[in-house]
């Protein structure tokens, strides 16, 4: 048997050209998904940046720790609280103490994220002079790079300055420095500050209570700006990488098993010689497991060569896009070529063994059939029962998420994953509906004048087989395009609905850029005549549920009765007017979440409260966060203010007293409808690139294997486009008949895509009606109709050119061969 096999991939190599191409390419993507992940698990040692030549930094108490019966839980605080007073007395009897402060500012012609800082820290990064000199007055400031030059005036939301000097940039930071005074002024509190003294002095100082740390050394890092960006880049790729790997497999276990389980049905003729010549079923068996062992062998081993070679290429490309830090690189981990190696013979052997028991089944008389009819039933047991389970699986995971959690088909690993289970029962299920469906596709090409459309009908109705692995590719293509994008489109119109449902004020004002309102911009605001003013400032609680879990809630602090002229909140209990500095308003997804109830919280903080529960909203998208009174929220800055219209007050009026209330580039004044078309959900960015990564992979290898399966299904139509040639049949009419039933093909994958993306969505639409966010589907006709065009497309060349070459040859010699 293995000379036997080895004979018949020398001379059929063409034959299982298809299949090798498509293994292949599914372990290349296995590959470069798994060095991908690989090398996002651990991030490189990142050194200090801001106090690379500080002694010793002091800083604030910056996480929340909360012990439970499983061990310490904690979270990092909203609001970090500043260096006690008493602390920072002991401090300077030590030495020298410099006070740290970071704000945003804003300033025209600038680069976007300057940050502020007094100048007696820049001498700890260390930043030197290139030109000018020190700010010393207020008005006065020195800016890192080359963006402004010394002597030029430069408006900013901190008002108009004059730059002194400039300070070479460090590539992590853009820095407008401003004198120390002018600083403390523009950002009061201190939550770190730089000891020039003993780290041993500074720790028996400091004491070991209030949460705040010493850091030297290389944890010094610990008091740059967001030092657990590498963690949260790392939890990002994974995620992503993960989602990615996962489709991936996917789309290549799908298209590579029914790829081989097709080539392998295209042999029946073949299978029957060899029965007629005395080969046993077993032997038929053993020989294509044996021929699938070598493809699987020899594909693997390229796929793993192509993938080694294509992850940097990815790699690159995540960086450039900004997915991933500029550290990011592939490293040398071994496990993902054994990972994909395995998994590609696993996959190849797999797909072949219920074709193997097919082709053993063979009879002597199919060696005699003329017709390229389908032999049997298309639907088998094993199709009926693995199809049939599978669609079975995906209603009963689907009523218990319903039942249990709707929330959970909201994420989105579940969005992602879910298709999955649709996809492959439909895929299995599909040659019940290939007949129907390309017989409706046909009915009127049929009547128009010319057999073409006759025989597209027929010949796509007779080689069911041949249809549904055409029709493959491009459901998985489909409904991968219309249930991830569909779903992202349905979250972001829901998010949108319950903004425009909660918001009935006239006009918003908010800061420019992550700024806030002094006091004084909110007490112009609150005198405009005819404004009803509700000041609101973003924070956070946090809660201990079921004990052991540490739940952080964004929240958001505003006066209760001013909030009711402003919002409209979708309260399931209780009044918003009964919110006070004892209470909170929580959302359904709480555990505790009846008004009266009395619930253990942190603040910001850190802060530890017991807060009566007075009003309860709906959960909806989960965007319906946690109401506070402003005095549990400590340490929050007012960024947004809703306003309403007084009884008799005109809006052109009010518009107007509000612009000069806050002042030229100090937030921005806009109408409801400006605001909520400003703020309208859409795909976050990282989100956006995730989905374009996750679709383009498994688009890119679907449009491959749309092109690889048409030309494996007109090879198997060559004797019939000979034959059609020797009854009359023009060139033209056999090149559009071969195109014409390539298009049956993609029109069976394209109606049983959208029918599993819409199935899909249905799940999201019932889960967010039962969180009372109910929203019509929205379905990305636009980009189906797109991938389905370049679908017909592929199909269509790849089926034209095969049978242009095959017509090239006389017709008489095709039509007396036997495939």
């Amino acid at each position: 048997m293995l000379s036997l096999a080895l004979r018949t991939l020398r001379f059929r190599w063409t034959a299982f050209a298809g299949t090798f191409a498509a293994l292949s390419l599914g372990v290349a993507l296995l590959t470069v998904m798994g060095l991908a992940l690989a090398s996002s698990l651990e991030a490189p040692a990142r050194r200090p940046e801001r106090f690379a030549a500080a002694p010793v930094v002091v800083k604030g108490a910056d996480t929340l720790r909360v012990p439970t019966p499983n061990g310490e839980r904690t979270a990092r605080l909203a609001h970090p609280r500043a260096v006690p007073g008493t602390t920072v007395a002991a401090l300077r009897r030590l030495g020298t103490v410099v006070a740290d402060r970071s704000y945003p500012v804003r300033a025209e012609g600038g680069p976007a994220g300057l940050t502020g800082h007094p100048w007696s820290t820049a001498a700890f990064v260390p930043y030197e002079l290139v030109s000018g000199r020190a700010p010393r007055a207020d008005d006065e400031v020195v800016v890192s790079g080359d963006w402004a030059r010394p002597g030029q005036r430069v408006r900013t939301d901190r008002g108009t300055v004059r730059v002194v000097g400039t300070v070479a940039g460090q590539g992590f930071e853009h820095a407008v420095f401003h004198t120390d005074a002018r600083a403390a002024g523009l950002s009061p509190p201190v939550d770190q500050l730089v000891v020039d003294a003993d780290p041993a002095a500074v720790r028996k100082a400091v004491g070991g209570g209030g949460g705040v740390r010493v850091l030297t050394g290389d944890d010094r890092r610990f008091a740059d700006a967001s030092p657990e960006r590498d963690s949260e880049a790392l939890t990002a790729m994974n995620a992503l990488f993960g989602t990615a790997g996962g489709v991936s497999a996917f789309v290549s276990v799908f298209v590579v098993a029914s790829t081989f389980a097709f080539a392998v049905a295209q042999r029946r003729r073949e299978f029957g010689l060899l029965r007629t010549a005395g080969a046993t079923a077993g032997q038929i068996r053993r020989m294509v497991l044996l021929e699938a062992l070598l493809i699987g062998v020899l594909a693997s081993a390229a796929g793993c060569v192509l993938g080694a070679h294509a992850a940097p290429r990815l790699a690159a490309w995540v960086v450039d896009v900004g997915l991933a830090p500029g550290w990011f690189a592939i490293g040398d981990a071994a496990w993902p070529f054994h990972v994909a190696f395995w998994t590609g013979l696993l996959v190849a052997l797999c797909g072949v063994v219920a074709a193997s028991w097919r082709a053993g089944r063979t009879g002597p008389a199919q060696a005699l059939r003329e017709a390229s009819a389908d032999a049997g039933p298309p639907m088998t047991p094993g199709r009926w029962l693995g199809g049939a389970g599978l669609l079975l699986t995906a209603a009963v995971t689907l009523v218990v998420a319903l039942l249990s959690d709707p929330g959970d088909l909201l994420h989105r690993k579940t969005y992602v994953s879910r298709p999955m289970l649709l996809i492959a029962a439909a895929a299995l299920l599909a040659p019940l509906v290939v007949r129907p469906l390309t017989r409706l596709a046909a009915w009127l090409p049929a009547r128009l004048p010319g057999a073409v459309g006759m025989l597209v009908r027929e010949n796509a109705a007779a080689g069911v087989r041949r249809t549904a692995a055409v029709a493959a590719p491009v459901l998985v293509t489909v409904a991968l395009t219309g249930s991830l994008l569909g779903a992202t489109a349905t979250l972001d119109r829901a998010r949108a609905a319950e903004t425009r449902e909660r918001t009935t004020a006239a006009f918003v004002v908010t800061a420019t850029g992550h700024g806030s309102f002094d006091a004084r911009t909110l007490d112009r605001l609150r005198a405009v005549p005819g404004a009803r003013v509700s000041a609101s400032a973003p924070s956070a609680v946090y809660v201990l549920e079921e004990g052991v879990a540490l739940i952080r809630s964004e929240a958001r602090a505003a006066d209760p009765r001013a909030l009711a002229a402003t919002a409209r909140l979708p309260l399931t209990a209780g009044k918003v007017t009964d919110l006070d500095d004892g209470s909170v308003v929580v959302n359904e997804e709480w555990e505790r979440h009846t008004v009266g109830q009395r619930v253990r919280v942190w603040l910001g903080d850190g802060t530890e409260r017991t807060l009566r529960i007075a009003a309860v909203t709906a959960t909806g998208t989960g965007d319906n966060g946690v109401l506070v009174t402003p005095a549990n929220a400590p340490g929050a800055r007012v960024d947004r203010v809703d306003v309403a219209l007084a009884d008799g007050a005109e809006a052109d009026v009010v518009a107007a007293g509000l612009e000069r209330a806050v002042g030229p580039g100090g937030g921005r004044v806009l109408t409801a409808e400006q605001w909520l078309a400003a703020t309208a959900p859409g795909t976050e960015r990282t989100t956006r690139y995730g989905l374009l990564l996750v679709l383009g992979i498994a688009l890119l290898y679907a449009g491959i294997s749309v092109v690889n399966t048409t030309v494996m299904a007109a090879s198997d139509q060559v004797r019939d486009l000979a034959v059609l040639r020797l009854t009359g049949a023009t060139r033209w009419q056999v090149l559009r008949l071969a195109g014409a039933e390539s298009l049956a093909g993609v029109a069976v994958g394209a109606v049983l895509g959208v029918t599993v993306a819409v199935l899909d969505l249905a799940g999201m639409w019932a889960a967010l009606a039962l969180r009372s966010a109910p929203v019509p589907l929205a379905l990305p006709w636009a980009a189906l109709a797109a991938v389905t065009a370049a679908c017909a497309a592929l199909a269509t060349t790849a089926a034209v050119v095969r049978a242009a070459v095959a017509l090239r040859r006389p017709a008489l010699r095709p039509a007396t061969l036997r495939a």
